[in-house]
C-alpha cells in the first residue's frame, strides 16, 4: 500500500509541477510586466522631482 501511495504522490507531483510550470511562465511574464511598469513610474517620478529641485535652484539664484 505504501508503494501505491508513493506512486500516486509522484504522479501528482509531476502533474502539479507541469501545471505550475505553465502557470509559472505566465506568472513570470505578469511579474516582469509589473516590474517594468513600476520601474518606469519610479524613473518618471525621480526625473520629475529632480526637475523640481533644479527649478527651485534656478528661481532661487535669480536675485
Amino acid at each position: 500500500m505504501s508503494a501505491s501511495t508513493s506512486d500516486d504522490s509522484t504522479t501528482e507531483g509531476t502533474t502539479t509541477e507541469g501545471s505550475t510550470s505553465g502557470d509559472g511562465t505566465s506568472e513570470e511574464k505578469r511579474r516582469r510586466k509589473a516590474m517594468l511598469i513600476r520601474a518606469g513610474v519610479y524613473i518618471f517620478a525621480t526625473h520629475l522631482f529632480a526637475g523640481f529641485v533644479l527649478l527651485l535652484f534656478a528661481l532661487g539664484g535669480r536675485k
